[in-house]
């Protein structure tokens, strides 16, 4: 396979271009290994280490998809089964408490209705430069204060929420007797090798870079610290592509059971618009935007930050990086330069 270098360089520039995108990387590799290209514009080098945000959620499934296999785990399990005192009236919809019906299944499929405590209180508090602590205790006791979206498992709901996340993060601790850093570490980071990829803990660590909303650069190590299990993970291009190549070819759970996961929901902003699976996200691929030859199918994940990570079967093209803005922006330039480039060698 052969992509133009001069091309991967203009997705590149025009993502830098973006009004508010002050830094970026992008990483793009063939499935074989044939192909890799990475480059970066502004404040960040092609090493660089960044908050990977919500893309975090991916190196999740990969450890509830290993621990279903080590049988430690079903999605269909209650989560008060492992979690009791801090569940209660969580979940009252209509008069009725559904905290005891949730499953492992509604929370990593973003099917529970439980409300986000991060779009509801946490992000703009934050965007007002509050560098609070937001982790399982306080998200709880905030959404307790807050209403669900619907019953958990209601046909056809779905609903993104940062507090799904959470609770799995206390299940996983839970299952494993180890705290979710840990878990990281001895199911992906020390099984792939990884030298620069971590959950971010120290408050005092500067590594990763900066990321922005519109103009304002936020550095929230407080908060990044308080979220290891929905967006803590620091990482850089290079080793985020390593473990997405791994999550698709059966490193950590069979690579059949990958279509167990295309259970997909459309799910409308907050935060945008694209298809939720198991812990799997779905970009729309509209017909306008290859109409000689559609893209069927582009599967991964989108991170708060700007960070991605995706993977096309059409072209077998993985693509990870950040365009480090939590505003959109980054998020549509880097879309954008996807799909000129899958459309390149379809």
């Amino acid at each position: 396979m052969q992509i133009s270098e001069s091309l991967l360089n203009n997705c590149l520039d025009n993502i830098i271009s973006q009004k508010y995108v002050f830094s970026t990387v992008l990483r793009v590799e063939s499935g074989d290994g044939s192909f890799s290209w990475m480059s970066s514009r502004g404040e960040m080098k092609p090493d660089s280490k960044y908050f990977i945000a919500s893309v975090t959620k991916l190196y999740v499934t990969a450890v509830i998809m290993s621990l279903i296999e080590e049988r430690k785990l079903s999605l269909d399990d209650k989560i008060s089964k492992y979690i009791l005192n801090d569940m209660e009236r969580l979940h009252i919809y209509k008069g009725f408490d559904y905290s005891s019906q949730i499953t492992v299944r509604h929370l990593i499929s973003n099917t529970s209705g439980l409300p986000d405590y991060f779009t509801g209180s946490a992000f703009n508090l934050l965007l007002q430069g509050r560098d609070d602590s937001w982790g399982f205790e306080q998200a709880i006791q905030s959404v307790k204060q807050m209403n669900p979206k619907f019953a958990p498992g209601q046909k056809g709901k779905v609903a993104y929420s940062d507090t799904n996340y959470q609770i799995l993060g206390k299940v996983i601790e839970t299952v494993t007797e180890k705290e979710i850093d840990k878990v990281f570490s001895e199911y992906i980071f020390d099984k792939l090798g990884f030298r620069n990829t971590y959950v971010y803990k120290d408050t005092a660590d500067n590594e990763p870079t900066a990321f922005y909303h519109k103009a304002r650069k936020l550095w929230l190590p407080n908060y990044m610290a308080s979220i290891s299990v929905e967006g803590g993970i620091v990482s850089t291009a290079e080793e985020v592509m390593i473990f997405l190549k791994k999550f698709f070819d059966g490193h950590f759970f069979p690579q059949e059971k990958i279509k167990d996961l295309k259970k997909w929901n459309l799910l409308f902003p907050p935060p945008s618009l694209f298809y939720y699976g198991i812990g799997l996200e779905k970009q729309p691929t509209p017909r306008f935007i290859s109409i000689k030859k559609p893209i069927n199918e582009i599967i991964g994940f989108w991170g708060q930050t700007g960070s991605f990570a995706w993977y096309n079967s059409d072209t077998d093209l993985y693509f990870t990086g950040t365009a480090n803005q939590a505003n959109g922006q980054g998020h549509q330039a880097a879309g954008k330069a996807m799909f000129k480039i899958i459309k390149s060698v379809l």
